[in-house]
């Protein structure tokens, strides 16, 4: 019996000891160091645009107008939605799904698949009448897996600069400076592709257009 009792205060020590190490120590001192070293990071990236939260660097944003970057297609739409979203239609359904992440998963043979990629196709061509429909880059016309992907190709950005140029007043030169001050490179040089932040390159050409219009 006295073993029982000696062998069970260890072992309620060891809980207690752990429940403090690894449910207070750890944490706090993972949060401190993370507000400390990436204060910026550890609070979601979050961009500011006069003293408000306009968004984050990690998750793009749903752009329709001519003068800005088109980013990938989103079947969560970025999460951004109105409230007549959250009105049912005349099938009773809700578009509004809530704060989430995800893709349509699709597969190959799915003839929802080829009927939305088409219909994107015909939109993006309307827009950009200047571009070929073989030269359109494939990123520009799938989801990435989460549907919060703030990034494209090198080749999606470039292929759209005339038709923000024509849209916004900048010079295409300008767009390309905005395009290479947002371009992303290789990690470690070697692994991925490099890749434009399309929503930082657009907040750019929202601020020089304002500046513009003064």
């Amino acid at each position: 019996m006295r073993k029982f009792f000696e062998n069970s205060k260890q072992a309620l020590l060891i809980t207690i000891i752990m429940f403090i190490l690894c449910g207070f120590i750890y944490p706090f001192a993972v949060t401190a160091l993370a507000q400390g070293l990436y204060h910026h990071k550890a609070n979601g990236s979050l961009i500011e645009m006069d003293g408000e939260a306009v968004g984050s660097e990690l998750i793009g944003q749903a752009f329709t107008a001519p003068e800005y970057f088109w980013g990938r297609v989103s079947s969560v739409n970025y999460n951004v939605y109105t409230r007549e979203d959250t009105i049912p239609d005349d099938n009773g359904q809700v578009n509004y799904n809530g704060v989430s992440s995800g893709t349509f998963n699709y597969a190959p043979t799915n003839p929802e698949l080829k009927k939305r990629i088409e219909a994107d196709i015909e939109k993006f061509l309307l827009a950009n009448p200047s571009v070929k429909r073989q030269d359109i880059p494939s990123d520009l016309m799938t989801a990435s897996g989460s549907g919060l992907d703030p990034h494209i190709s090198m080749k999606a950005a470039e292929i759209q600069v005339e038709r923000i140029a024509q849209a916004s007043g900048l010079p295409k030169e300008e767009i390309n400076k905005i395009i290479e001050a947002n371009l992303e490179k290789r990690t470690l040089g070697i692994f991925g592709e490099r890749k434009v932040n399309f929503l930082m390159a657009n907040l750019e050409i929202m601020k020089k257009m304002d500046r513009k219009r003064d």
